[in-house]
C-alpha cells in the first residue's frame, strides 16, 4: 500500500536546499504561482476580483470531473467516458423535468443515478469482463454520447429554472459552481484520506495483486471506484448545463482529457498509487488560469492549444524532477505531524506570495491604461470552418480600417468554452462584444452578464436567446434552406431522389437550414428524401457518410449539404457522377465551394457573404459602443450561386 511519507535524499538540508526541496515537493503549486505571477505582470485585467471569480467558475467543471477521475487514476485505472457521462446525465435531467414532466427533485436523482449506472457498467466490464480500462471507458464514451443525442434528438433541451440557479451567484458575487467545486473537493479528500475504500484505492494502485492477496475484494472495490467517477461526472454535467441554461447533447467533448491532465499535473501518477484532492484542484486551476490568461492576452486560439500542451508537459517534467530529487507525492489519508506542518507552511508561503503579487502588479498597472482605441471582442463558434474564417477576416479588415483593437477567440464548437470566453471579455470591460453563438440558448447567460455591465453585444450569423443584443447581423438560414431546396428541385425537374447531409447535431445553423430546406421541398412533391445523415459540417465526414449512403442508395440524383465543406466531401465520394448524374447543392459560399461551382462539380452554393457579415458586425459594435443608433436586425442577403453567376460573385 502507498505510504504518506515525504522522503528526501540526505544532504539537501541547508536553507537553499530546503527551499528547493519545498518547491520540488509542491511542483504543481509552484507552477500555479509562477503562472499567476506571469499573467498578473502581462495583463492588468488578470488580478481583478471579477476575473479571479471567472477563473474559479471556469475551473469548476473540469475540477469536479477530475476529482472523480482521481479515484480511478489512484487505483491505476483510466476513465475516458466522464465527458460523455456528464452530457448524458444533464440531458436525462432536462428531458425528465421538461418532456417527461417528472418533478425536478426526482429528475436530479435520476440524472445522478444515470452517472452512477454508467460508472458501474464501466467497473463491471473492467472487473468481471476483464476489459482493459481504456477500452471499456472508450466504449462508454461512445455509448453515453450516442444516448445523449438519441434522448435529445440532437437539439439542446432547456434546463429547469430551479436547477439553473446552480449556475448563478450567491449574494450577487460568489458563484455557485465554485461552491460546488469546493464541496466535491472536500468529499474527495475525505474519501481518499478517511475511508476504507480510499485506502483500498491506494493499495490497488500500488500493487493490485498484493492488495488481492492481503484480503481486499478488488473487483468489488473497482465497481465502487468507477461508480464514484460516474457520480462526479453527473455532478459536473449538472453544473455545466446550469451555466448554459440548457442541456447540450454535444457538451463536454474532450473534457475527459482535461480532467486526466488536471489529475496528472496535480502530482498523481498514471501508474497508480499516488494522488490527492488538493493536487487535482491545483491542476484544474492551472488549466483555467492558462486559458483565461491567454484569452486576456489575445493569444491566437491555435497557439493557445500549443502553449497549453507545452505547459502540461513542463508540469509533468517538474513532477519527474521532484521524484528524482527524492520526494514522493503523499497519499492522502495517512497521518504525520511533520507532513501536515510542512504542508501548512507551504500554503502560508503561497498565500504570502499571492498577496505580494497582488500588491506589486496593482502598482505596476495603476494608471497604465492610457490607450484611447476601442477594444472589441469577437467570439467565433469555430475557426476550423472556412466560413467562420472569412467572418474573422472581414472583421479584422474592418477593425484595422476603423482603428479598433479586436480580440478574436475560437470556441471550437464548445458552448461552455464560449461561455468562458464571453465571461473573460466582460471582466476585461471591453467597449463591446461580438458573438457568433455555438448555440443560441447556451450563449444567453453569458450575454446577460455583459448586459448587467452595460457592454453592448452584437450577434453575428446566429441570434442569442433570452438576452439583450444591440443588433443581429445575419443571413437568413431558413430562407437560405428554402432557396437551396428550390435550386436543387428545379435542377432535377421537380422529380427524383435525394440525400441530405446534416450539420453538427444541436447547432442552430443546422436546425434552421434543415427546417428551411424541408419547408421549401414541400412545394415539390415529386422529390423524395431517401436518406438523411449528420456529417458535422466536416469535409472528411461528408466524404465518409456520402460513401456509405451510396452503398444503400446508388441511384440518388441529388444531394443537399448544410454547408460547403460537407458538399465538397460528397463530391469526392460521388467522383465522376458529381455535376452529371448527381447534382449537389451546398451552403455558405466559401472559396473552395465557389471553385467547385465554377468547375461544375457543385451545382450551386447558397452564399452568405461571410466577409460582409464580419465587416458589418464590427461597424455596428463600434456604433453601439459609442451609443449611436443601430438597427436591431441587419440582414445580409443570401444568394444562390451557380456556374452562370459565380464569376461576378464577391463574397
Amino acid at each position: 500500500m502507498a505510504t504518506d511519507t515525504l522522503e528526501s535524499k540526505p544532504g539537501a538540508q541547508g536553507a537553499p536546499g530546503g527551499v528547493r526541496r519545498l518547491l520540488l515537493e509542491n511542483g504543481a503549486l509552484t507552477a500555479l504561482i509562477v503562472l499567476v505571477v506571469a499573467m498578473s505582470v502581462l495583463s492588468g485585467d488578470f488580478l481583478t476580483a471579477d476575473n479571479l471569480l471567472n477563473v474559479g467558475v471556469q475551473a469548476a467543471v473540469t475540477a469536479i470531473l477530475a476529482f472523480g477521475v482521481t479515484f480511478v487514476i489512484v487505483s491505476a485505472g483510466i476513465d475516458l467516458s466522464v465527458g460523455s457521462v456528464a452530457a448524458l446525465s444533464a440531458t436525462v435531467l432536462a428531458w425528465s423535468a421538461t418532456e417527461a414532466g417528472i418533478p425536478v427533485a426526482l429528475a436530479v436523482l435520476l440524472a445522478v443515478a444515470t452517472g452512477i449506472a454508467c460508472g458501474l457498467v464501466n467497473g463491471f466490464l473492467i472487473s468481471y469482463g476483464k476489459l482493459p480500462p481504456f477500452i471499456a471507458t472508450l466504449a462508454m464514451l461512445s455509448v453515453g454520447r450516442g444516448l445523449s443525442l438519441v434522448i435529445s434528438q440532437g437539439s439542446p433541451i432547456a434546463f429547469p429554472d430551479s436547477v439553473s440557479h446552480l449556475g448563478d451567484t450567491l449574494g450577487g458575487w460568489l458563484p455557485v459552481p465554485v461552491l460546488v467545486m469546493i464541496v466535491m473537493g472536500l468529499i474527495t479528500a475525505f474519501v481518499l484520506g478517511r475511508t476504507y475504500i480510499g485506502r483500498s484505492m491506494y493499495a490497488i494502485g500500488g500493487n493490485e495483486e498484493a492488495a488481492r492477496l492481503s484480503g481486499l475484494r478488488v473487483k468489488r472495490q473497482k465497481l465502487a471506484i468507477y461508480a464514484f467517477s460516474g457520480l462526479f461526472a453527473a455532478a459536473a454535467g449538472i453544473v455545466l448545463a446550469s451555466r448554459l441554461s440548457s442541456a447540450q447533447p454535444q457538451a463536454a467533448q474532450g473534457y475527459e482529457l482535461d480532467a486526466i491532465a488536471a489529475v496528472v499535473i496535480g502530482g498523481a501518477s498514471l501508474a497508480g498509487g499516488t494522488g490527492k484532492a488538493s493536487g487535482t484542484l491545483i491542476g484544474a486551476l492551472i488549466l483555467a488560469v492558462l486559458r483565461n490568461g491567454l484569452n486576456l492576452l489575445s493569444v491566437s486560439a491555435f497557439w493557445q492549444q500549443v502553449v497549453i500542451g507545452v505547459v502540461i508537459a513542463l508540469a509533468v517534467l517538474l513532477d519527474t524532477l521532484r521524484r528524482k530529487a527524492g520526494a514522493t507525492t503523499p497519499a492522502a489519508g495517512t497521518s504525520g505531524g511533520g507532513n501536515r506542518g510542512r504542508q501548512a507552511l507551504t500554503y502560508v508561503i503561497a498565500a504570502v506570495v499571492a498577496v505580494a503579487v497582488v500588491g506589486a502588479t496593482s502598482l505596476l498597472h495603476n494608471g497604465s491604461s492610457g490607450g484611447t482605441s476601442k477594444k472589441v471582442g469577437l467570439s467565433l463558434s469555430t475557426l476550423n470552418n472556412p466560413f467562420f474564417v472569412q467572418i474573422r477576416d472581414g472583421a479584422e479588415e474592418q477593425a484595422k480600417k476603423m482603428g479598433v483593437d479586436l480580440t478574436v477567440t475560437d470556441a471550437q464548437n464548445d458552448a461552455s468554452q464560449q461561455a468562458n470566453q464571453l465571461q473573460n471579455f466582460t471582466s476585461e470591460g471591453l467597449s463591446s462584444i461580438i458573438v457568433n453563438p455555438v448555440d443560441s440558448d447556451a450563449a444567453g447567460p453569458s450575454v446577460r452578464s455583459a448586459n448587467k455591465d452595460d457592454i453592448p453585444v452584437i450577434a453575428v450569423d446566429r441570434g442569442v436567446n433570452d438576452a439583450e443584443t444591440a443588433a443581429l447581423v445575419a443571413s437568413d438560414n431558413v430562407e437560405g434552406g428554402r432557396l437551396g431546396a428550390r435550386a436543387l428541385a428545379e435542377k432535377l425537374g421537380g422529380k427524383g431522389t435525394i440525400a441530405i447531409l446534416q450539420g453538427q447535431a444541436g447547432t442552430s445553423a443546422s436546425r434552421e437550414r434543415g427546417a428551411g430546406f424541408a419547408a421549401g421541398l414541400k412545394e415539390y412533391p415529386g422529390i423524395k428524401v431517401v436518406a438523411k445523415q449528420p456529417a458535422d459540417f466536416d469535409r472528411t465526414k461528408g466524404l465518409d457518410v456520402m460513401t456509405n449512403l451510396l452503398q444503400a442508395h446508388p441511384d440518388i440524383q441529388g444531394v443537399f449539404a448544410e454547408n460547403d465543406e460537407m458538399a465538397l466531401g460528397a463530391i469526392k465520394a460521388l467522383g465522376s457522377k458529381a455535376g452529371k448524374s448527381v447534382q449537389v447543392v451546398g451552403f455558405d459560399g466559401t472559396p473552395d465551394g465557389l471553385k467547385a461551382v465554377g468547375a461544375g462539380t457543385l451545382y450551386a452554393s447558397v452564399a452568405q457573404q461571410p466577409k460582409e457579415l464580419g465587416r458589418i458586425a464590427v461597424q455596428n459594435a463600434l456604433k453601439a459602443a459609442e451609443d449611436e443608433k443601430v438597427e436591431r436586425t441587419v440582414k445580409v442577403p443570401v444568394k444562390v450561386v451557380t456556374k452562370e453567376n459565380v464569376a461576378g460573385f464577391e463574397g
